[in-house]
């Protein structure tokens, strides 16, 4: 079949399922998009935000365009040519969601449980396409629990690791380090990306976050500045210090400048392993059968 008719497929296919998230973000029940326990009688409720046609719409739209795109180019022999409808299906089906991932942690500050629960079940169904139409990390003969003990590892640890940081800034920093939202979409992604994916995962969400996280961490070094610019020429600078921890405590904890959403590049980092898994495979099967891990 003519490549040409897979790109404009992929083309229709992501405009669609950009219009289709778009939509059923706005009809999401309230309390998806809101932290645990949170109701509208609370003093510091906020509404969610809901993704709009311009520019979350058209930002989705785009995004899952160059997804199914990309899995085309790296994908197609691996998946097309050599038929695997189930991992074909696996790309098709997250990719949407990944994008839900990213744009309700952006927004709201929330990773819903019906995502990550999505995500698994796809995760799932990766493990099934593993096992019944091979995966390009195993030689064909291998043992059928290899691909699923390499999904479940790479989730409990993924899962795990997060929970513990959170764990410890809840203990010993009396804050928040990591959300347990962020925990239960590494433990659904871990069963897409496995242990090897895993590797990968990590390290776009890491260097993806850096890309935001310095200019926020300028941005908030300049605000510190004025804010004791605006102390020290107040007339009664202890009176203005209160002020503005006073503002400071009216913000919704989504909407505070200095936060970074890590969920987003996580979803990202997953995205990225699935739409260039056979990619990642032929740059890293040399490492794996040097350290003994090629079944």
């Amino acid at each position: 079949m003519n490549i040409a008719f897979y790109y404009v497929f992929a083309v229709v296919a992501g405009v669609l399922a950009g219009a289709l998230i778009t939509y059923l973000f706005g009809r999401f029940p309230e309390k998806w998009l809101q932290d645990y326990g949170v109701t509208p009688q609370d003093p510091d409720y906020r509404p969610s935000k809901r993704m709009r046609p311009f520019p979350e719409g058209l930002i989705a739209a785009v995004f899952c365009v160059a997804c199914y795109c990309v899995a085309i180019y790296f994908c197609k022999e691996a998946y097309i040519d050599t038929f695997r409808p189930m991992h074909l299906a696996v790309i098709f089906l997250v990719i949407p969601v990944l994008m839900l991932v990213m744009m309700a942690d952006k927004l709201n500050r929330i990773i819903p449980d019906q995502f990550s629960i999505f995500i698994a079940v796809c995760g799932a169904l990766s493990i099934a396409a593993d096992i019944f139409e091979g995966s390009v990390w195993f030689t064909p003969d291998v043992k059928w629990w290899i691909p699923l003990l390499n999904k479940v590892i790479a989730s409990v640890v993924g899962g795990g690791i997060i929970w513990l940081i959170g764990v410890i800034s809840i203990t010993f920093l009396g804050k928040e380090g990591m959300g347990m939202g962020d925990a239960r979409l590494l433990l659904a992604t871990g069963l897409i990306t496995g242990c090897y994916g895993f590797i990968v995962l990590v390290y776009v969400a890491i260097f993806s976050a850096l890309f935001f996280a310095v200019p926020l961490l300028f941005k908030k070094i300049k605000r510190l500045n004025d804010e004791k610019k605006r102390i020290a020429e107040a007339e009664d600078p202890r009176k203005e210090r209160l002020k503005i921890q006073r503002e400071k405590a009216k913000i919704h904890f989504a909407e505070d400048p200095d936060y970074l959403a890590f969920g987003p590049f996580l979803a990202l980092g997953c995205a990225v392993f699935a739409i260039m898994e056979p990619f990642f495979f032929d740059k890293m099967y040399q490492t794996i059968v040097l350290f003994g891990v090629y079944f």
